[in-house]
């Protein structure tokens, strides 16, 4: 992924350098559990230990020899390991024991990443919908003004949804975090288990219970979905972000610098950049989910063509869900807020809001439904057309609208704050 939208933390898991370091680290282990076995001599591991990790320049000029990423870092390792001690290396081992054990680690590293970043995005959206719980503003359903709401539950409602993805990320995690050191054609024929087990126990790592000499892509595919998932629901916020935003709308606005520029030739500008760069992230991420989804069906007990879609889909796509979460907290933790307009929004209506209370008050009082819709319609749509006053308009076919609104549409919030506070104190 381009350094734009990676942040360091992420971007050093999926470097050459650790993914080499990585890959020592499983070469070393793997050393230690054949020694324990009595395969290995104490001394060979001492010098396996001390070797440095090969660096990719020096790999990458073996690999053009030998066109074999893994065989051009062995040899490029036991470049500093003693001739009586490198021949040790990688016993009864075979590529991808190496390869899909330590990609199991840098997994799990990257999931406990993003499920960070998550968790931080559901605990901003949370504490803003607290802040803003009883800021009455219009709900909208196709685009449209249908019924007073707040802010406060709109935020709500993407909390839980983040919630949600951070389930599904825990859950993908443990069905990543696996790795096999189990042979060619996962048979462990050449290969105590112990050495699996000791190495993957020394990872954090479960195990593949039934391998084909690669972990089942099936896993990678879920963690990607999962990231997917919680790119969609980042989608959703920022969609509302963009629309909130909106000149003529102007409820919400992103956090700005003082040196902020919208436009190179309009200076009045102030588009809603940061939240159309999540939209467009949301959409890579997709692409990539579906992706994955190709590489779970491989020949027999493997073959090689999911290896070149993991190497650009995996690393770009927890980076950029990662710099995605990360980024979608920043802004609504700087999100401007304006209630004084969204009261505005309902009140410019004359009371339009609230014609679903006439109509409940009608139906209460016995008044036949089609008459009671078609006498509210009728005065809204007077209204609307600007032929008079949304109550007067009723009043003039003798009906009482009484006092109207937006307190009338919120008796029963509370029981959405309760859930919302069980979420907050869970989150902390």
């Amino acid at each position: 992924m381009i350094s734009r939208y990676s942040l360091p933390e992420m971007a050093e898991i999926w470097s050459d350098e650790n993914r080499y370091a990585t890959w020592a680290r499983v070469e070393l282990l793997a050393s230690r559990a054949q020694a324990l076995l009595g395969r290995v001599p104490a001394s060979a591991v001492d010098d396996i230990r001390r070797a440095r990790v090969p660096s990719a320049a020096r790999v990458a000029e073996i690999e053009r020899e030998r066109d074999h990423e893994v065989l051009s870092f062995l040899a490029a390792f036991c470049e500093d390991i003693p001739d009586d001690s490198a021949r040790w290396v990688h016993l009864g081992m075979t590529s991808y024991d190496l390869v899909d054990t330590a990609l199991g680690h840098c997994l799990a590293r990257a999931c406990d990443l993003l499920v960070q970043a998550a968790a931080r995005l559901r605990g901003v959206l949370a504490d803003r919908a607290a802040e803003h719980w009883e800021t009455v503003c219009i709900g909208r359903t196709h685009g449209m003004h249908a019924e007073p709401t707040t802010f406060g539950h709109k935020l709500a409602g993407f909390a839980f949804a983040v919630d949600r993805s951070v389930r599904r990320l825990e859950a993908a995690r443990v069905e990543v975090a696996v790795g096999t050191i189990s042979g060619s054609v996962g048979t462990y024929a050449l290969i105590d288990p112990f050495v699996e087990k000791y190495v993957c126990g020394e990872l954090g790592l479960g195990v593949e219970p039934a391998p084909s000499q690669v972990v089942a892509r099936d896993r990678h595919a879920q963690l990607v979905q999962a990231a997917a998932a919680l790119g969609a629901c980042v989608e959703q916020i920022a969609t509302e972000v963009r629309l909130l935003s909106r000149s003529e709308v102007r409820e919400v606005e992103e956090p700005r610098t003082s040196r902020y520029q919208g436009s190179s030739a309009m200076p009045h500008k102030r588009n809603p950049t940061s939240s159309e760069r999540l939209v467009g992230l949301a959409r890579l991420l997709r692409g990539h989910a579906a992706t994955m989804l190709e590489d779970v069906a491989l020949w027999h007990e493997r073959d090689l063509s999911h290896s070149s879609v993991e190497r650009i889909i995996l690393p770009d796509a927890m980076t950029v869900a990662h710099y995605q979460a990360s980024a979608a907290a920043d802004l609504v933790e700087g999100l401007e807020v304006f209630p004084e307009r969204m009261r505005a929004t309902i009140d410019r209506t004359g009371g339009l809001a609230y014609s679903s209370a006439v109509l409940a008050d009608l139906l209460e009082d016995g008044t036949e439904r089609e008459r009671a819709y078609r006498a509210v319609q009728a005065a809204a749509n007077g209204a609307i057309a600007g032929d008079g006053d949304f109550a007067a308009l009723l009043g003039a076919q003798g009906i009482d609208a009484g006092p109207l609104g937006p307190e009338r549409f919120l008796v029963h919030h509370d029981v959405i704050l309760k859930r919302l506070e069980k979420l907050r104190d869970a989150g902390h």
